[in-house]
């Protein structure tokens, strides 16, 4: 089938293309937030193919996959022509945790005719309020980047995107007491360390422990990337997490003494931590592999087109 998707979150949507279908994907000139295209430093396939607002109102849309509020309020419309689930089934696929208290936590696409969400976690979907918009539940997957461990540095690796601005939501402010017990290198966009995936994969693996320390966000790719990598996880037990990491794979806690003693065990303990790298691996292919999730998808976009 014919899926329509704005390129809104580059790991994600790497996963995503992997499927069976053709992906019609929005593109302008200047491959702006509503415009960028295909990947530019991520593989993706043939069936990945960019439209423009002069092209995609010739398309023949089987379904389109909303990720944003200006997405499901005007721009599909804007590029259609069409209010997306009139004529257009409708999926807005949320990957974030709200931001409000459970209370007043409605989301966006609730009471929505011809929509479905989809929450990339159960914790999520515990907490946006959908009205009468039905409910299912994608959990993540990515493209395996293979066994690539080797904590060789005695150090932990964070990856948080946007630290300064997001601050305590990403327990940015937790990073100075928790290297107290063992450098932390950080990792991601506006840090020091702002690497293609391919090269941050590789220096991540190349850290003893993977540390996690968000407060309030949904299950990071970053958590499912370093456990594929095979890294111990030491991480808040927050979200989804808790869920999320076998106890073999990682120590996740909200004590801040108990997460610093972690990290200072793992690295005095090199065949520790590779023990618990490998548990990790193995719970995060089968859990988060790309096959399971391609097919949940599937299953997903038969249902609204059926």
């Amino acid at each position: 089938m014919n899926v329509f998707l704005w390129h809104v979150h580059g790991s994600y949507t790497t996963a995503f293309v992997q499927g069976r279908h053709r992906y019609l994907v929005p593109v302008l000139p200047d491959r702006g937030p509503d415009g960028r295209g295909r990947a530019q430093s991520w593989q993706w396939p043939d069936s990945v193919v960019e439209v423009t607002p002069e092209t995609a109102c010739r398309e023949s849309i089987d379904v389109v996959v909303l990720q944003r509020p200006c997405e499901l309020d005007r721009l599909f419309e804007e590029w259609t022509g069409y209010p997306p689930g009139k004529s257009t089934p409708a999926i807005y696929l949320e990957h974030n945790t709200p931001r409000e208290p459970a209370n007043d936590s409605r989301h966006p696409a609730a009471d929505r005719n011809g929509m479905t969400l989809v929450h990339v976690t159960h914790f999520n979907a515990l907490m946006w309020d959908p009205g009468s918009t039905p409910v299912r539940v994608v959990e993540h997957g990515i493209v395996d980047p293979g066994h690539r461990y080797t904590g060789e540095l005695p150090r932990a690796a964070a990856v948080i995107n946007e630290p300064a601005r997001r601050g305590r939501i990403v327990g940015a402010d937790l990073l100075g007491e928790l290297s107290q017990a063992t450098p932390v290198d950080l990792f991601g966009m506006g840090t020091h360390h702002d690497l293609p995936q391919a090269a941050l994969h590789r220096e991540m693996a190349m850290r003893r422990a993977y540390l996690h320390p968000y407060r309030w966000t949904s299950l990071g790719l970053s958590l499912v990337e370093a456990m594929h990598l095979g890294m111990p996880v030491v991480a808040l037990a927050t979200t989804e997490v808790p869920d999320a990491v076998p106890p073999a794979g990682g120590v996740v806690t909200n004590r801040i003494d108990e997460l610093k003693e972690a990290l200072a065990w793992l690295i005095s303990d090199l065949p520790a931590a590779r023990r618990m790298g490998q548990a990790a691996r193995d719970h995060a292919k089968q859990r988060y592999g790309l096959e399971r999730f391609l097919a949940d998808w599937d299953r997903v976009l038969g249902g609204v087109t059926a």
